[in-house]
Formats: structure tokens, C-alpha cells, sequence
């Protein structure tokens, strides 16, 4: 039988819940908003903040952006947005799946907070270890992409019901995979009142409705 250490375990997330608390207090008394893009490999999130981060200045003029990447392992995504003449800092977990409060209280000191309006955060790629382990964000994204099938919110309910928003991505693709995407809708549905963005990326649609939410207090 599998014995599970609860007292341990409780410490930890006791531990990452007063972080990420002082993390949120830190950002607010510089005025940052910010943001935990959370999904699967390959779901879009990286393209999405691309996206965001050249199209908010447009919005926002004089609007400064920064970003904190993280990955299992490599510098891919980081090397994305550095292209995009931003303060980005890259994380590798090595072993571990998801961002921790602890690990991005460690990137904040890279940088400049003062000279930084909002703040995204690229978790690591899969939906079921970020869920519980927030970051001190003003709010959480979930991004799922309409190619990982049209049943992915309800095998793994916990980080969309914890999320504040959920981007169903690459709708363009729904009738070439035969995906329903009002089943996903469904789903989302029994979770509650949920803000759900429909995009395609790639071609930008929903991006503009995607950050007129983002920049709304």
C-alpha cells in the first residue's frame, strides 16, 4: 500500500501559498499585473504571449512588458521571446513539473520590477501539477489546444475549475480532427461561471478579446 506523507505535503503548499502572497504584495506595490499562462505542451501559450506582448503596447502605449519562462529543460521558448526586445528570465525545473512561488520569487530579483507594467508567466507544459501551486498572480490561464481531443477538461477538472480564464486554442483545425468543440463548452460549463476565449493563434483571432480581458482591473 502506498503511504502518503499528508503532514509533509501540507508544508509544502503552506510554504508555497506564503510565498507566492508576498510575490503578489511585491508586484502590487509596483503596480504590475500579472499573469500564469498554464496548459499542455504544445498548446499554444507560448504564441499566445507573442501575441500579447507585441499587440498591448498598441492598447497601452508605453506599456512595458516582462515574461518568466519555464521549461523541464532548454531555453526554446525563451529564446521566442527574447526576439520580442523584452526583460525575460528562464527557468529549467529539471525534474520537477511545475513552476513553485519559490522559483519565481528567485527570477523576480532579475528584474527591473520598476520598469515593468505587466507580467507574464509561462508554466510548465501539462495540466495537472501547476494547479497547485500558485504563484502570487493576479490571474490564472489555462490554454488547451482543440487537437488534444475534446475531453481534456474533464479528465482534468482541478486546474480549469481553479483558473480564471480558459483559452480553448487552433479552432481553426475543429473540422479537419472531427473535435466537438461544444463538448468542451459543456464541460466548462458544470465547472461554473468561467471566461472562455476561443483562438486561433496562429492566425491571431481571440487575441484582441483575450487581452481587452487581460488589461481590464
Amino acid at each position: 500500500m502506498h503511504k502518503v506523507d499528508v503532514s509533509l505535503n501540507q508544508d509544502i503548499f503552506a510554504e508555497n501559498q506564503t510565498i507566492a502572497q508576498g510575490i503578489q504584495d511585491l508586484l502590487h506595490s509596483h503596480n504590475i499585473r500579472s499573469f500564469d499562462f498554464m496548459g499542455a505542451i504544445g498548446s499554444g501559450k507560448t504564441l499566445i504571449i507573442e501575441h500579447l506582448i507585441d499587440i498591448l503596447p498598441n492598447i497601452l502605449p508605453d506599456t512595458k512588458v516582462g515574461v518568466i519562462v519555464g521549461d523541464v529543460m532548454g531555453d526554446d521558448d525563451y529564446q521566442r521571446i527574447c526576439k520580442h526586445e523584452v526583460p525575460v528570465v528562464n527557468i529549467n525545473t529539471g525534474k520537477e513539473c511545475h513552476l513553485d512561488a519559490h522559483l519565481i520569487e528567485h527570477a523576480l530579483y532579475k528584474l527591473n520590477l520598476s520598469e515593468i507594467d505587466f507580467l507574464f508567466i509561462e508554466n510548465i507544459g501539462n495540466l495537472v501539477c501547476p494547479a497547485d501551486f500558485p504563484l502570487g498572480t493576479d490571474k490564472r490561464v489555462v490554454t488547451i489546444s482543440v487537437t488534444e481531443g475534446d475531453d481534456m477538461v474533464r479528465k482534468h477538472p482541478l486546474i480549469f475549475q481553479l483558473a480564471d480564464a480558459i483559452i480553448i486554442n487552433k479552432i481553426d483545425l475543429v473540422d479537419v480532427i472531427d473535435v466537438d468543440i461544444n463538448k468542451i463548452m459543456k464541460d466548462i460549463r458544470h465547472l461554473g461561471e468561467k471566461t472562455v476565449f476561443l483562438t486561433n493563434a496562429r492566425g491571431e483571432k481571440g487575441i484582441q478579446s483575450l487581452l481587452n480581458w487581460l488589461v481590464t482591473p
